[in-house]
């Protein structure tokens, strides 16, 4: 299996960027971030998301939604907030979100 982006998906639609760097007390991370990656995928209008790591503790999320109904009903999902909470207790030493309008997209796949 190789490593591929997702597609591009039709525009418009939005994205959200979070950037952290966590804490050393990973209890219950690793749970709660497959939790949250089950609930998410049930969201009429969730599209996907990737997640990249630098070898010095940045980690990278991009989510993909189709509109801002998607996108608010993930964000005030309880579970989620919940989690949200947990994060800036324990797993975060900091972090950003960023939220935007895809207008563009496109991609290439070497092959196809």
């Amino acid at each position: 299996m190789s490593i591929q982006p997702l597609p591009a998906f039709e525009p418009p639609y939005l994205m959200t960027v979070f950037t952290s760097v966590r804490t050393e007390n990973p209890d219950g991370y690793g749970e709660t971030s497959v939790r949250m990656n089950e609930l998410v995928k049930d969201i009429p209008g969730y599209l996907g998301h990737e997640n990249a790591h630098t070898p010095g503790g940045l980690s990278i999320t991009v989510a993909y939604f189709r509109d801002e109904e998607s996108l608010r009903v993930w964000r005030t999902n309880m579970e989620h907030q919940e989690a949200q909470k947990r994060g800036r207790t324990d797993w975060y030493e900091s972090y950003t979100l960023h939220v935007g309008r895809v207008e563009r997209s496109h991609g290439f796949v070497r092959g196809a």
